[in-house]
């Protein structure tokens, strides 16, 4: 998971702090997210996936497929 969020804040060109605003988080914490020395909430996964428009699947490495789910409108 640590690689995939570095990977996806690096490819928007996006520095800690950044992401760290976003997600209401300090920089050192949201360092220790990307590091795994600590795990992320999933609130926090949530905000993530959100942002980098995929799946909460896709950044803890249980898919490949970036592509957000289709959500089956009701």
């Amino acid at each position: 998971m640590m690689n995939r969020l570095k990977d996806m804040r690096e490819d928007r060109d996006l520095n800690q702090t950044e992401i760290a605003k976003l997600i209401h988080v300090h920089q050192t914490t949201y360092s220790d997210y990307e590091r795994g020395n600590l795990n992320v909430p999933v609130s926090v996964l949530i905000k993530l996936a959100d942002y980098y428009n995929t799946s909460i699947d896709y950044i803890v490495g249980r898919t490949d497929e970036i592509k957000p789910y289709l959500i089956a409108k009701k």
